[in-house]
């Protein structure tokens, strides 16, 4: 029996170092990802993450209290991710109105220089 508890404690413990470094690539993916929702995955990625850790630190502890630190924790990061992807889409879509009220002003310059245009060759 007692090898067999060997055996489960080392699995835990390899399981939490393997997502320690999962961890850590996460969050270097979330400082350098080349876009914004690159790095709104990465966190979201780094907390799940977490909350395997907190999980398997409670079966390895034998603390039932870090199960209910695990669910609280799991709310937190999916509000939070939430949050920040409804402000990516906010900011995303206030661009792409920005841009596009660029393109009407520059076709409405167009325009106006095209009938100017048109008025002159009227008045030879």
């Amino acid at each position: 029996m007692e090898v067999i508890n060997q055996t489960y404690e080392v699995l835990l413990i390899g399981a939490m170092v393997v997502l320690a470094v999962l961890i850590v690539l996460s969050l270097i993916r979330s400082i350098l990802g080349p876009g914004i929702p690159d790095r709104i995955i990465a966190v979201n990625m780094t907390g799940t993450m977490i909350i395997m850790v907190i999980a398997i630190l409670s079966v390895f502890l034998d603390e039932n209290y870090l199960v209910d630190v695990c669910l609280i924790y799991a709310m937190i990061s999916f509000l939070g991710v939430v949050v920040l992807c409804k402000v990516y889409t906010g900011v995303y879509l206030q661009r792409k109105h920005m841009k596009a009220d660029l393109h009407a002003i520059d076709d409405n310059l167009h325009h106006q220089e095209y009938e100017e245009a048109e008025e002159r060759e009227e008045a030879r």
